[in-house]
């Protein structure tokens, strides 16, 4: 198959979306298939641009044997108007770029942003191809719960503009079994449409590593039993509860929370830490995707937490990262949701209720306390992802969805 992957985020850059499109044209082009990624030039979690990538506003490279078609968005100023100016000119320059490969059989588009649907769509019709949604985030759902959205004619738009593109594309790929029923039941979507495919993790790339090595040595962690945090310091999070655990265990001399990562609640954060006084809270900025899992390594338990306002299902892919790693977690977020399901199902850690703090607190102590269950956790999560989540597995099943769709596609024609 001839494949194009639209994604505004690609590596050099940090992150979930960077990173599970990188995996999956590698994994793809390994497959036999011809992959081509189009993307922006990078600039998001990097603290230095590579110089390969300045004063340029288009450039072709090699990715590990496949393609990468890079148009530069005209973005500027802080990171919330780039992350917002972004939404709108990222998929204009997918578009560009989508259209350049010669033979297409099939597109697969990332989501958020949520126009980058629009861009599977305009390629769809001009190459006469299916395209498939990949929607990681309901939006605008997670905007309107998040209170960030209120604009009663915006939200109409937005989700006019969601219900267009779920309707043109062949087929809707989401993460979670709560996913699909949200789009099913509040966006009339047909069943047999929208397929649930989890997040993958390369569980060959991504292993259990010692605790002792050589970042716990160089940021001086050994000795201390370390909670940590890896990852988007955004607003759907409920960080200050963070905070909170932290001046609860202060007088637990040996126990420290390690903060890895970057994002607009970041100073919010360092502001309240800084105003309690604590000193068993430290922060590092985002770690380059080789690093990652040496950080995970480096901790007792990892925290993944989702603030109270979060009513769509989601599932962090950091659950599965920290999985993979073998390392217990401690989920702070709405009980209700899919992500405490996994964690429930797949015996991986403990789950506390959203943005309280005295809640971690005392998941801390148990797991601190209790060296037998957090071998079991440990144990259990990683020997999960392996027979369920593994890269392997589920892109031969995103390759299946292709081929239907494909199939589908010619005998309309």
């Amino acid at each position: 198959m001839n494949i194009v992957l639209l994604s505004r985020y690609f590596p050099p850059e940090i992150g979930t979306a960077a990173n599970l499109f990188f995996e999956l044209a590698r994994a793809l082009n390994k497959n036999g298939h011809s992959v081509t990624v189009v993307t922006g030039f990078p600039w998001y979690n990097l603290r230095e641009i590579p110089n390969k990538y300045k004063k340029k506003f288009f450039m072709m490279e090699n990715g590990d044997g496949f393609k990468v078609i890079r148009i530069k968005s005209p973005i500027c100023g802080p990171i919330k108007l780039k992350l917002a100016y972004g939404h709108l000119t990222a998929p204009l320059c997918s578009i560009i770029g989508g259209l350049m490969p010669r033979n297409i059989d099939v597109v697969y588009i990332y989501s958020p942003p949520l126009f980058m649907g629009i861009s599977g769509w305009v390629i769809s019709l001009f190459k006469n191809v299916p395209f498939i949604m990949g929607v990681q985030d309901l939006h605008p759902q997670c905007y309107i719960d998040q209170g960030v959205l209120k604009n009663k004619l915006l939200i109409k738009i937005l989700e006019g503009i969601e219900k267009f593109c779920y309707k043109t594309a062949s087929y809707i790929t989401v993460h979670s079994e709560g996913n699909k029923a949200h789009i099913v039941k509040f966006k009339n979507v047909p069943s047999r449409k929208v397929q649930v495919l989890p997040n993958w993790i390369d569980t060959d790339e991504l292993v259990p590593l010692p605790r002792s090595n050589w970042f716990s040595e160089k940021y001086n962690l050994d000795g201390k039993f370390v909670v940590g945090y890896a990852g988007t310091l955004g607003m759907s999070q409920g960080l200050l509860s963070i905070i909170d655990a932290a001046e609860l265990l202060k007088d637990n001399k040996d126990i420290l929370f390690f903060i890895v990562g970057d994002g607009i609640e970041k100073s919010t954060m360092l502001e309240r830490a800084n105003k309690k006084g604590l000193n068993n809270i430290r922060f590092l900025p985002m770690q380059p995707k080789e690093v990652y899992p040496w950080v995970l390594a480096a901790s007792d338990v990892q925290l993944v937490t989702l603030n109270k306002r979060v009513k769509t299902p989601v599932v962090p892919s950091k659950i599965l990262s920290i999985m993979a790693a073998g390392r217990p977690l401690i989920g702070s977020m709405p009980l209700e949701g899919d992500a405490p399901r996994l964690i429930k199902e797949a015996n991986c850690g403990l789950c506390v209720g959203p943005e309280s703090g005295p809640e971690i607190a005392k998941a801390v102590l148990e797991l601190k306390n209790n060296h037998d269950l957090r071998e079991e956790l440990s144990t259990s999560g990683r020997s999960y992802v392996v027979e369920n989540l593994s890269l392997k597995k589920l892109v031969s099943r995103l390759e299946e969805i292709f081929e239907r769709a494909i199939e589908q596609k010619q005998k309309k024609i």
